[in-house]
């Protein structure tokens, strides 16, 4: 495989959010888990693991996850005195990480723009409630995707094994991608960790940081959407003899 070849590759990588039910073969499965083998990692620790949901299971997940999901929709619509109530109705998220949390001021306005880009081209009016709350429900249902994953990683090598976790699940995603499969990483589904101890038997150590959906893309509008790869950011050097600023 020549460089054009990687290039358009991870060019035609993008994140679909609306799949077809056909099922993923196992061995194409397989295949795409090798791959992800390969990625490289801290003193070869491998400290993450996955899970992954299909069938039935994966249709298990689907309800909690919407279940948990509809519980908190006072909040997430910000109404008066639902902050406070919320921890005890027993309906508030139990993720291992705040997905809530704001984001820091330098990176916030990325996000408010690819939340306006990806509405406007569904037609969706920032004060329609009900067409953004039926959206981020499909966040939930892993926008039907026949196969739902989650990635844990190991508490005890933190950050470490945050870093080792990307570094596995964009290998895996790109060997999806060369298998005909796509993707698209899915936060939201760690605000909850009820609904995967459900299903599976995650060791103590390990704590849920994404999940994702695999899967074949439909020809819905919403996978015509592109968000914007802007250029990586370098840091600039240091002029020599120049002393860091105050407060770096």
């Amino acid at each position: 495989m020549g460089p054009e070849d990687f290039s358009q590759l991870a060019a035609s990588r993008y994140s679909a959010r609306d799949f077809l039910p056909d099922p993923v073969p196992q061995e194409v499965l397989e295949a795409v888990l090798e791959d992800a083998r390969q990625a490289p990692s801290w003193s070869n620790t491998r400290p993450f693991m996955l899970a992954l949901a299909t069938g039935e299971r994966a249709d298990r997940l689907r309800a909690s996850y919407l279940r948990a999901f509809d519980k908190t929709l006072d909040v997430q619509h910000k109404e008066r005195g639902t902050t406070a109530r919320i921890p005890l109705t027993g309906a508030a998220p139990d993720g291992d990480y705040k997905i809530w949390k704001a984001y820091p001021s330098d990176l916030r306005p990325h996000s408010i723009a690819v939340a306006k880009a990806l509405y406007g081209h569904l037609g969706i009016d920032r004060r329609d409630r009900q067409a953004r709350d039926a959206h981020n429900r499909r966040n939930c249902e892993a926008f039907g995707a026949p196969v739902i994953g989650f990635v844990l990683i190991h508490s005890g090598l933190m950050p470490f094994a945050a870093l080792d976790a990307g570094l596995m699940l964009q290998t895996l995603f790109l060997s999806a991608k060369a298998h005909g499969v796509d993707s698209c990483p899915i936060g939201i589904l760690a605000g909850w960790r009820a609904p995967l101890d459900a299903e599976f038997d995650v060791p103590r150590d390990y704590r849920l940081v994404t999940g994702f959906a695999l899967g074949y893309a439909s020809n819905a509008p919403v996978n015509e959407f592109r968000a914007e790869r802007r250029p990586l950011r370098l840091v600039a050097p240091r002029e020599e003899g120049c002393p860091p600023a105050a407060g770096a």
